[in-house]
């Protein structure tokens, strides 16, 4: 079963984010937040988000050429994970997070969007048949014809 290449290209542009945003914040947590408005950091788990980031990133990178079923784990791992941070984010900004937090909202809004849009299709590709554009399936198939009256 082929898989659509802009699943591949978004696994790639997660890597991407992935490695951009997560290995800064690994390094130094504190200098990179605090450049975005961030005032209280802790550096833990900061860290360990930033070590979520740069881990499925990394994966994502990893499993790009990959067939159906990594694709189909790892999309719900990252509905999953998208899910949360959204949920996670909101409750930040209640909470008076600085500007910066919806930014990240806006990030894991359209990647839980993207991720979502694929699992989706991914399911419709699982149930398809193998080749349902060929007319002539099921052409000798005649168990469900009606009974032959000439007998």
């Amino acid at each position: 079963m082929e898989l659509p290449w802009s699943l591949r290209a978004w696994f790639v542009a997660d890597f991407v984010v992935g490695v951009v945003v997560g290995l800064p914040v690994l390094v130094s947590p504190v200098y990179v937040l605090g450049h975005f408005g961030w005032t209280t950091i802790d550096p833990v788990a900061a860290r360990l988000v930033a070590a979520a980031l740069l881990a499925i990133g990394l994966q994502s990178c990893f499993g790009r050429n990959d067939g159906f079923e990594t694709y189909r784990a790892m999309l719900r791992l990252k509905v999953l994970w998208s899910m949360a941070a959204v949920a996670g984010l909101l409750a930040g900004i209640a909470d008076g997070g600085p500007p910066a937090t919806w930014a990240l909202l806006a990030v894991f809004v359209v990647f839980l969007g993207v991720w979502s849009h694929h699992a989706i299709r991914l399911k419709q590709m699982a149930g398809a048949p193998a080749d349902s554009t060929d007319p002539t399936e099921g052409a000798d198939d005649n168990s469900d014809a009606a009974p032959d009256s000439a007998g």
